[in-house]
């Protein structure tokens, strides 16, 4: 049957709009903050196979657009009218990222078949595991992250499986928040499947079978046409988080990526092994894994925005993941951190689609915030309380046309905040300050958004803070065209007394009554010459309180005295730092901060090319022991020996065959 364009758009705003309804039964009925007000949760509509046709366009999280279920469905042996279905295990069909995250899908039948699936999840604050929240960077296998459910059914033929919840809910720490947002789940689901059979009435089973393949097919027309927009070439880039470990060395995701005519691969291949920490990205080999294709679809969006926000944008692209390496990590890695693996993996390819698009990719955007979950006990009634305070978002990167959005940016843009009044009236804390952090922005003609910052007082012993995500302590965001890297991200105890404490990427810690806890994400990249941004503009930024005098002269050269740009002396410093500028570094017109480019001196890209082909060859455990013999010999090398060519780290692993015999043929 062919399906007319105008009636393919109208079943396409439909099955949206039923996307947005599942979203709105789920947000209206969820029990956590970080369900009913954070938003981070997803509802969708699959095709028989497994395919995500439709998402919603204004609620929920925008990293699992397309997400793809097939595999996870067929881990069901059959199903049958009234079945829910769910899964929290990152391992059984990689369809969930994390423990956390509990997926749940619902099969919808017309005339005792399956025509569709309705899909969703939510990132339930706790699953139990080692520490409050679940997630820590300390852990080093799956076993530590919480209860684990493989593709189950939850409800068989309409009866529920009180077994199955009862071993749930007897191993999280708020039960009774996880049984109420399962429950608000559950509601979605069944709100989808309603809005699947009025689709159905009024189109026809037909044109609702053959126009759901079209959804994706169209999608993929879509994305091919907007493939051809970008010119033809190898782009590559890499970032870091702080460390592969607690206490580690920095950990490296790099990409390249190739465009040719209408596809794009994006080759994984030189990003570190997996590591003995919760940062590894659980793709399961799937080479157009949805985590792996965030920024492409943000891109294609940001090209056209008249897309199908669906999983056929992913067909024309793909990746190349080596198995054993970060972004495709062997069982039973730990995962539960993959969020923070990915947003590098984010930073990676916007690197590389903006020396593509440079007039349309903003610079690097802030991040390194945590999101902050406090376990403590009510002073009053003696009961323990668990809940998430707020995501603290960077800002987001400036761009060829403008400055970067405050705050509200960045990777998890998608994430609402959390009133103040709701976070004090659900658990006991009082919020000191919470607002944007000035001066973390990176300079530039345009200059990027500035971070958040909180700051908040507990009363009970024992309070523990557990601060996912931490990060961009060292490596900060990068700027674009000229434009300056952001500012640090920073976590300290008690903050401004004799008893501060910088904790640093510190994710969990346990603090006293009275403590203070203070934390800043970092700020986005720049973009352009400081030196052409308006000086009016900079009077601006610092009335609105976003920079500093200070920051105001050394970062733009702007003199600002009485409330008002001095004109002469302007000119005067501008003048001279245009005559004192260094020569072009030849990095693309990139930002980086003194931090990273110093690593980079040692870590040149000849020595990570050696040091990844060489590992990428051993048996997987060691990969992540060698690098980390590697890395703590080359520091060891005097500056005559440090000639970056890859050299040196051959003669390194050399040395590392006499040591070990076991893979002495490998690394020769």
């Amino acid at each position: 049957m062919a399906i007319d364009g105008v009636t393919l758009q109208i079943l396409a705003n439909h099955c949206a709009a039923a996307t947005e309804s599942m979203a709105h039964t789920l947000v209206r009925t969820a029990h956590s903050t970080f369900v009913k007000e954070t938003e981070d949760f997803t509802t969708g509509l699959t095709t028989v196979a497994g395919k995500t046709f439709a998402s919603p366009f204004d609620l929920g999280a925008t990293w699992f657009i397309g997400l793809d279920y097939e595999r996870a469905l067929k881990l069901v042996e059959s199903y049958e009218e009234g079945d829910v279905c769910m899964t929290n295990d990152p391992y059984s069909g990689f369809v969930c990222t994390h423990s956390p995250d509990l997926h749940i899908w619902h099969p919808i039948f017309h005339d005792g078949e399956v025509v569709c699936f309705a899909v969703g999840h939510v990132h339930n604050t706790d699953v139990g595991g080692a520490v409050p929240a679940s997630l820590s960077r300390a852990n080093v296998e799956v076993f530590q992250e919480g209860v684990r459910v493989p593709p189950s059914k939850l409800y068989r033929a309409g009866k529920l499986n009180q077994e199955l919840v009862d071993v749930i809910l007897m191993n999280v720490r708020m039960p009774e928040q996880n049984w109420g947002d399962l429950k608000a789940q559950i509601a979605s689901v069944r709100t989808g499947a309603r809005k699947v059979k009025e689709m159905i009435e009024r189109f026809g089973i037909d044109v609702f079978r053959e126009g759901t393949e079209m959804l994706l097919d169209h999608a993929e027309k879509q994305a091919r046409r907007l493939i051809r927009k970008i010119p033809n070439g190898e782009y590559f880039f890499a970032d870091y988080m702080d460390e592969d470990s607690v206490d580690g060395y920095p950990c490296r995701i790099a990409v390249n990526m190739v465009v040719k005519d209408e596809e794009i691969i994006f080759d994984f291949s030189e990003s570190d092994p997996q590591v003995t920490a919760s940062l590894n990205i659980p793709t399961g080999g799937n080479p157009r894994h949805v985590l792996l294709m965030i920024p492409y679809q943000y891109v294609l969006y940001t090209m056209d925005p008249t897309v199908f926000l669906n999983y056929g944008l992913l067909r024309p692209a793909s990746s190349i993941i080596p198995e054993g390496s970060l972004v495709n990590p062997k069982y039973p890695a730990a995962v539960g951190m993959r969020s923070l693996g990915v947003m590098r993996l984010q930073s990676c390819l916007m690197g590389a689609f903006s020396q593509a698009l440079p007039d349309l990719i903003p610079a690097g955007q802030g991040d390194g915030g945590p999101l902050i979950n406090v376990r403590t006990t009510d002073v009053k009634t003696g009961r323990k309380l668990m809940a998430n305070l707020n995501p603290i978002t960077g800002g987001a990167g400036a761009t060829a046309f403008r400055d970067g959005t405050e705050g509200s940016g960045a990777y998890f843009g998608f994430l609402k905040n959390t009133p103040v009044e709701i976070n004090e009236a659900e658990v006991p804390v009082k919020i000191l300050r919470y607002g944007l952090e000035r001066d973390s922005c990176g300079a530039g003609k345009w200059r990027g958004g500035n971070g958040t910052m909180l700051e908040f007082q507990t009363f009970s012993p024992n309070t523990t803070i557990t601060a996912r995500n931490r990060d961009r302590s060292h490596f900060t965001s990068w700027g674009a065209q000229g434009g300056a890297a952001g500012a640090a991200s920073s976590f300290f105890l008690n903050p401004g007394t004799d008893r501060e404490i910088n904790l640093g990427n510190t994710d969990v810690v346990t603090i006293d009554p009275g403590d203070i806890i203070r934390i800043a994400s970092s700020g986005a990249g720049g973009w352009g010459d400081p030196l052409e941004r308006d000086p009016e503009r900079v009077l601006s930024d610092v009335r609105c309180g976003f920079i500093s005098l200070e920051n105001a002269k050394t970062d733009y050269q702007v003199v600002i005295r009485n409330d008002e740009v001095v004109v002469d002396e302007t000119c005067a410093l501008r003048k001279k730092a245009r005559q004192n500028a260094p020569e072009p570094n030849g990095n693309g017109g990139f930002g980086f901060n003194q931090y990273r480019r110093e690593f980079e001196e040692m870590w040149t890209l000849a020595n990570y090319s050696a040091l990844t082909k060489a590992i990428s060859r051993l048996p997987v455990d060691w990969r992540f022991f060698v690098k980390h013999q590697v890395f703590s010999r080359i520091q060891l090398l005097d500056d005559h020996s440090r000639i970056g060519d890859g050299s040196e780290v051959m003669t390194i692993l050399r040395g590392l065959a006499e040591e070990y015999p076991d893979i002495a043929d490998v690394l020769r």
